[in-house]
């Protein structure tokens, strides 16, 4: 009897971790609605983390240290009978090879993030069906970062994520809610599924694999090499800069990386790349500051 239970607890253990891909932080910040001593901020946060991470999001098991380190950040800034307005920052990393350092991947602002919820809700996910603005928002994101996580890793590698994402968002589009339509601008959720998704952003996808996979990568070993990938990836997102200069990919991406763009340039061995500061002014000049410090 003693073993046919452990047998049964093992097993029910296994399943449990099948597909769990996702390890994520939420935080949930409602110091602008005035009512922080409400439970139901704290229960939405708990019950958020477990969605995110117990939730099979693919067929892929990995263990723990393999599984992609997420954050969602959670302002709420109205709450009124169970209905929140709210912003979204989610940002993710992953390791670099041969090194402990992680690296910022993604980094992106939702300023549409408006959804109900009871306290105690179940959150359930199901790709067919819109469930909740909440869950369709959470679920969105998560094959997005899943989609680049898998992009830096191997070319094009997160397509099967973003057309998990596109499917998310072609459904909850028809709710009617803020940020899924296209009249939601170009700094959207709309925007960036439509670019993630779009054939003519691939040189995005390829930067992201050739910026970590075959730069960061192999900086324990060549420094210089590494380095040389980087630039190269630069020039890769400069060319989807310069067909579509108004791409959130691009400032997504430089939300994330710039201070660490920066950090490996101003430092180390140099290579010889004279339009890299200038493309780096066009692409991102918020961040001028430290692109005036490159080699």
């Amino acid at each position: 009897m003693k073993k046919s239970l452990s047998f049964i607890i093992a097993f029910l253990c296994c399943y449990i971790a099948m597909g769990q891909e996702i390890n994520a932080t939420v935080s949930v910040n409602a110091q602008q609605t005035g009512k922080t001593q409400l439970s139901i901020f704290e229960t939405l946060q708990q019950s958020l983390e477990r969605f995110i991470n117990e939730t099979s999001w693919s067929d892929r098991d990995l263990p723990d240290n393999q599984r992609v380190n997420c954050s969602f950040f959670i302002t709420v800034q109205r709450y009124d009978s169970n209905n929140f307005k709210a912003t979204l920052q989610v940002r993710s990393s992953r390791p670099v090879f041969g090194s402990s350092m992680t690296t910022p991947v993604f980094n992106f602002k939702d300023n549409d993030f408006n959804f109900s919820y009871t306290e105690f809700q179940p959150l359930e996910f199901n790709p067919n069906n819109f469930e909740s603005n909440l869950v369709s928002t959470i679920s969105f994101y998560v094959y997005v970062v899943l989609g680049l996580d898998a992009d830096t890793f191997s070319p094009q590698g997160g397509e099967p994520y973003f057309a998990q994402a596109d499917q998310i968002a072609n459904i909850a589009q028809q709710s009617g809610r803020a940020g899924w339509g296209a009249s939601a601008g170009n700094t959207s959720r709309f925007a960036l599924n439509r670019q993630l998704n779009s054939s003519n952003f691939s040189d995005y996808h390829q930067a992201l694999y050739v910026y970590h996979r075959l730069g960061l990568d192999v900086m324990h070993k060549d420094v210089t090499k590494g380095k040389e990938n980087i630039a190269r990836a630069i020039e890769l997102l400069n060319n989807v800069y310069t067909n579509r200069s108004n791409t959130v990919l691009v400032r997504s991406f430089f939300d994330a990386k710039a201070r660490e763009v920066a950090s490996i340039f101003k430092e180390g061995p140099a290579i010889e790349n004279d339009d890299l500061a200038e493309d780096l002014y066009e692409m991102a000049p918020n961040y001028g500051q430290l692109w005036s410090q490159l080699q």
